[in-house]
């Protein structure tokens, strides 16, 4: 299986270290194939005067999830992202992680995880496990924002200030996929379409909050149009069910 971002252009050795790693924990999953997507939107490249970026997206599916993504994006050399969402599929009872990490020269101003429920009593399932999980020891915790009634009581976010914060983030990333990892393994595919829908609208209502951030559309917009910049969210971020 070939892996798009094993030649990646980004040589930050903390978002590298940390994209091996969640690599290395999606390659446990059951029946993990890529899916091929448009190139143009695969694959972002852009070299004009104050206007450099690049964006590289790696998709797969695997038992459980009709989609796994990871984007890797670095604009005009100083902002540099690791952005993570692996979509259930809606037959299996299985939470959605995601994971973002914004770099803006050598700080890290936003890491956040969580595994956000599709289902009105799911996170029970699971919160015990995600609740032993340490996660102390960091100086700027941040307030999760208005839109973030989807994530999970468990959700972290913060600033990371020093190298140790660094390494706590990477193992908390770790234990998150872990978790996830041990509840798709005991998945088993659901018939109860109440339930399949159920998933499905939670599925989209994950996606349509994600989408009231508008800090990446701000972001998109200095380097492409609006109409491009709305497929690319709409298509390739937080793509969801009509």
């Amino acid at each position: 299986m070939s892996d798009t971002l094993s030649k990646t252009k980004l040589t930050d050795s903390f978002i590298l270290d940390l994209l091996q790693n969640i690599r290395g924990r999606r390659s446990m999953l059951e029946e993990l194939k890529c899916i091929k997507i448009d190139p143009k939107l695969s694959n972002i490249t852009l070299n004009e005067k104050d206007r450099e970026i690049y964006i590289e997206n790696e998709f797969h599916k695997a038992k459980g999830f009709r989609k796994l993504h990871i984007e890797v994006a670095e604009f005009s050399r100083n902002l540099k992202i690791l952005h993570c969402v692996f979509f259930p599929d809606p037959k299996f009872d299985i939470p959605i992680f995601g994971m973002d990490l914004v770099k803006i020269n050598e700080i890290v101003s936003a890491a956040i995880v969580d595994l956000s429920p599709v289902s009105k009593n799911q996170e029970k399932k699971y919160e015990e496990f995600l609740a032993k999980v340490d996660k102390s020891g960091f100086a700027s915790t941040r307030e999760i924002p208005s839109w973030g009634s989807i994530f999970s009581k468990n959700v972290f976010f913060a600033s990371l200030k020093n190298e140790s914060e660094k390494n706590s983030f990477s193992k908390i990333v770790d234990r998150y996929l872990s978790v996830l990892i041990d509840l798709s393994r005991k998945a088993h595919p659901d018939v109860d379409k109440k339930i399949i829908q159920e998933r499905i609208d939670y599925q989209k209502n994950y996606c349509v909050q994600q989408m009231k951030n508008d800090k990446t559309k701000i972001v998109l917009l200095k380097y492409f149009d609006e109409q491009w910049v709305d497929d690319y969210i709409k298509k390739v971020l937080f793509d969801f069910y009509e």
